[in-house]
């Protein structure tokens, strides 16, 4: 069967998951998960009542439904799968049974993209809702690590289809929140194509496409546009606050570092209150516009994604490389040579 055939298959079943009441769900669409093997010197009560599904990659895998789920991914809220029949490789999320029509609910209005990791199959637990997407070849946030920085060239090039993600989702009334370069994976393994991978987090607008208020604070750090980190209860942008994780994911792929860094989280949200930050001068000043069209501490100044789109570093660039061996200066407000010299942290577990 052809990657469209799945994903005309995958459609029409989440649209009918979508349209059924999920408490009258009948009984022959969950699947029964494979139990665990016998633990013994364990009560029966202490014994798990399900598989519980463990990041170490040495255990057995879980058996659900047609796949078989191993160790999660590392810095991921995922897992990986293959399938028992094709030993295709997936990905798989794992929600609460409560509640997940909301969470699949942006695949359906979305549609199919490019540059989106498309939903291809569900299977119903007894418990939780297993969510099957593509598998893929790493993330951005540990290839960026593993490079220290990209060069512009290769930045372009993938940024460009990170954007266009990001662009169909708000066209379609989709907001992210949380968007950060992990959550972009490659889909081939010369890590040329990406996609953006899980849509559960996502804020669906309703009405009026135009009115993106939202009111709660929801993001990673580092990440975080300044607007989300005022007290009180106002609410903000949605897609404003989105082109801000933008431009922090953009500034970290040509730089190396996020723009804004600090090991204690008060300190942190200050500098990023301030929405001041550095840029060396060997960045071509292309990309310092374009970044700096991002991370704008005003949310309304910032340029929107189909406007950035038209950005010249992107549709007209500059065929002069820059020197990624010039020493690194401040062109905006100086910061001191231990933060210039920090590098994208690696993934820790959360607590």
């Amino acid at each position: 069967m052809s990657l469209a055939e799945i994903s005309v298959r995958s459609q029409l079943c989440l649209k009918r998951l979508l349209d059924e009441p999920q408490d009258s769900m009948s009984k022959c669409k969950r699947a029964r998960l494979t139990p665990p093997p016998s633990v013994t010197g364990l009560a029966p009560c202490l014994r798990p009542r399900s598989p519980t599904l463990t990041s170490r990659q040495d255990q057995s895998p879980t058996k659900v439904g047609a796949y078989f789920l191993y160790g999660r991914r590392e810095g991921e809220e995922t897992y990986r799968a293959v399938h028992a029949r094709t030993q295709q490789q997936h990905t798989c999320q794992v929600f609460p049974l409560r509640g997940y029509q909301e969470r699949l609910a942006a695949y359906n209005r979305i549609g199919r993209h490019d540059n989106i990791c498309g939903l291809l199959d569900v299977v119903i637990g007894q418990d939780n809702v297993y969510v099957f997407l593509p598998g893929h070849h790493g993330d951005m946030h540990a290839y960026v690590r593993s490079r220290k920085r990209l060069n512009e060239e290769e930045a372009r090039r993938l940024f460009a289809q990170m954007l266009d993600a990001v662009t169909h989702c708000h066209q379609h009334g989709v907001i992210l929140r949380d968007l950060k370069l992990r959550r972009f994976v490659f889909t081939d393994k010369y890590r040329t194509h990406l996609a953006l991978l899980g849509l559960d987090d996502c804020v669906l607008l309703h009405g009026n496409h135009g009115d993106d208020s939202l009111t709660d604070r929801h993001g990673c750090p580092a990440y975080v546009g300044p607007e989300l980190l005022t007290s009180g209860s106002g609410s903000y942008s949605g897609r404003a606050a989105d082109i801000w994780s933008l431009g922090v994911s953009l500034y970290t792929m040509l730089i190396g570092r996020y723009p804004f860094q600090d090991t204690q989280p008060a300190a942190l949200f200050t500098k990023i209150r301030r929405g001041t930050f550095s840029m060396p001068d060997w960045l071509s000043p292309q990309a310092k516009c374009l970044i700096g069209c991002m991370l704008r501490k005003s949310p309304v100044e910032r340029l929107e994604a189909p406007e950035l789109l038209m950005h010249p570093w992107l549709t007209n660039p500059c065929t002069t490389p820059y020197n990624v061996n010039k020493t690194q200066h401040s062109s905006h407000t100086g910061q001191n040579k231990q933060e210039d010299e920090q590098v994208v942290p690696t993934w820790t577990e959360k607590n």
